[in-house]
């Protein structure tokens, strides 16, 4: 569940964006994982730990800073054989919304998940991602008038 963040004051960006989302399993198993790994690191840091209650932290417990983010998220890039100069942490958001839209998931529930408020800020935002949600109005056509060539 998304009840609240790090932001100032503990609160989500939007009342909106306080909501509950289903984990695909592959996600929980990542998860599961670092809350072992994390468990690990708290046993080594000892007296240091700063217990936050946070998922994802720094290796003494507390909030990790965008720098923190964006330096781990480089070097994760890097690992994967990517070029860490073309992928940001955004980037994560737009492939999310790029896979859903490949894959046919209605406008509407790609709106919802990625917590807006209607569509068109969906469709504004991610114009590019939504290419094939875009071109199923004209395939439909094309299968209810089909080409005589």
């Amino acid at each position: 569940m998304v009840w609240h963040s790090v932001r100032s004051g503990g609160d989500t960006k939007t009342r909106r964006s306080r909501r509950t989302l289903a984990l695909p399993k592959r996600c929980v198993d990542a998860l599961a994982l670092h809350l072992t790994r994390q468990q690990a690191i708290r046993e080594r840091t000892g007296d240091r730990w700063q217990d936050n209650d946070l998922v994802f932290c720094t290796r003494f417990g507390t909030e990790l800073d965008a720098g923190n983010v964006r330096r781990a998220f480089k070097a994760i890039t890097k690992k994967a054989g990517l070029n860490e100069a073309e992928w940001t942490p955004r980037e994560m958001r737009h492939s999310f919304v790029s896979l859903l839209s490949d894959e046919g998931v209605p406008l509407e529930s790609i709106s919802r998940l990625v917590g807006h408020f209607n569509t068109t800020v969906t469709e504004t935002v991610y114009r590019k991602q939504l290419r094939p949600v875009m071109l199923e109005g004209a395939q439909a056509m094309d299968r209810i008038f089909p080409s005589e060539a």
